[in-house]
């Protein structure tokens, strides 16, 4: 097949054009989720763009933390930045589940679920009387993951934890940044994202053994162990070398040439792992002859340190006299890795990310459209999707419970009355319905 008509038929087979006209990979499955800020509510979020129905529960009033995490204090349409994209998809109850009703609405739900999704301090559920001890009596089927900083047993556990935390415990931190300058974090809540998807990598193997055996399971989850895990060859050279592994900055001292260097306007990524690659850098830097010079002809003798260094300062002086554009056309015509260090702006104008549909517009009824980063994973006949952003406070209480459990209205206001269900509150922000909402907006009638 030609490379030209094996693009095209890859374009066709994924079109996002026709996501919505394709089924769901986990349509069948559902997950309640009693979780807070980041690691745990990230893991139903990326199963519920797969098509799983996911109940967010959080408490009534405030709800979750994460809904006040917002950089410099702003909000969008009256929600914090990244709630918006973490709550997607979900439907999201307010019960109070430190009750004994509120306990018995959360183990009606789990008892006709397939996952629960908890982050809290270690063994809080059990205490509540709603942990995987309790919920596996009602649903022998169910697969209940605990996902929290440092387990649910050993010397750390009672200890809390947040993504800085993590990057720190784990090491991350120590090897990033520079040599001379104080262990960076990554920019992002690294470990929270990334350990919401290993969680989800865990779920999705239990739920492939339940098909097997029908047998559900307890998975725990520890934040520090999962950076741990990806650290990749710094626990063997500790135990080789008697050497820590210290900061580099940017450059890759495992792939010679690997790094990111300034051009006269923008920053730019090279990197060349193979012989050839590097070959292709040398024609266009117009000095073909590195490529021959017995101290970069192979890639292990460009990864001495002597030899990189000396290397990597001829690529910085070449690299400071082009513009990045000028790179990076010179990266598509001979073969070699590069590309701009980009920014949001960048994203947005991106027509790669655009014509694949990752720059992704959600038209959601309560808080008008939003722009967010699309869908990863992209399955030929079961495509992901986003069908709505995250919502207010106990927006689908009504909703839930008459559809999945069966209640009528009546029971549902005496909850109500009780307080053992709510919705939101004013204050602190991220909580209300945006300004303007006319009541109706987004509601669904079961």
């Amino acid at each position: 097949m030609a490379k030209e008509e094996y693009f095209k038929w890859a374009e066709s087979l994924l079109d996002p054009s026709k996501t919505f006209e394709k089924p769901e990979a986990l349509a069948d499955i559902k997950i309640v989720e009693l979780c807070t800020l980041i690691l745990g509510p990230s893991l139903p979020s990326y199963l519920s763009e797969l098509g799983a129905t996911c109940f967010k529960v959080e408490l009534p009033g405030a709800g979750d933390t994460m809904r006040s995490l917002t950089p410099f204090a702003k909000f969008f349409r009256g929600c914090a930045l990244g709630w918006l994209k973490e709550a997607r998809n979900k439907y999201h109850l307010a019960i109070d589940v430190r009750v004994e009703e509120g306990k018995q609405l959360f183990r009606d739900l789990v008892k006709n679920s397939d996952v629960v999704v908890e982050n809290l301090r270690a063994g809080t559920m059990d205490r509540w009387g709603i942990g995987y001890r309790q919920l596996r009596e009602i649903n022998p089927k169910i697969i209940y993951i605990a996902l929290n900083g440092f387990g649910q047993w050993g010397p750390y556990l009672e200890r809390p934890s947040y993504d800085a935390i993590a990057q720190s415990e784990s090491g991350m931190a120590w090897i990033t940044g520079f040599p001379d300058k104080l262990p960076l974090k990554s920019g992002i809540w690294l470990a929270d994202y990334f350990g919401g998807l290993m969680g989800a990598a865990g779920v999705l193997g239990a739920l492939a053994y339940r098909d097997r055996t029908g047998k559900g399971q307890y998975i725990e989850y520890s934040q520090a162990e999962n950076l741990i895990r990806v650290l990749d060859w710094t626990w063997l050279w500790q135990h080789y070398t008697g050497k820590g592994r210290e900061r580099y900055g940017n450059r890759d001292v495992a792939i010679c040439p690997c790094d990111i260097f300034q051009c006269k306007d923008e920053m730019v990524a090279v990197g060349a792992a193979t012989d050839q690659q590097f070959k292709s850098l040398c024609e266009a830097m117009g000095q073909a002859a590195l490529a021959a010079d017995e101290r970069y002809a192979t890639h292990l003798a460009r990864l001495e340190e002597d030899n990189a260094v000396a290397l990597l300062d001829i690529i910085r002086k070449w690299a400071a006299g082009k513009t990045c554009a000028e790179i990076d056309q010179l990266a598509c015509k001979f073969g070699f890795g590069a590309h701009k260090v980009c920014n949001g702006k960048d994203h947005f104008e991106d027509e790669h990310l655009i014509k694949r549909n990752f720059t992704y517009t959600v038209h959601d009824p309560i808080y008008g459209d939003i722009v967010e980063e699309g869908i990863a994973a992209k399955l030929s006949e079961t495509p992901g999707r986003v069908k709505w952003a995250g919502k207010p406070v106990g927006f689908d209480n009504e909703y839930v419970l008459k559809r999945f459990l069966g209640m009528k209205t009546d029971t549902i206001k005496g909850l109500k009355e009780r307080n053992v269900i709510g919705k939101w509150v004013d204050q602190p922000p991220g909580r209300r319905p945006p300004e303007g909402w006319d009541g109706k907006r987004g509601s669904i009638l079961a």
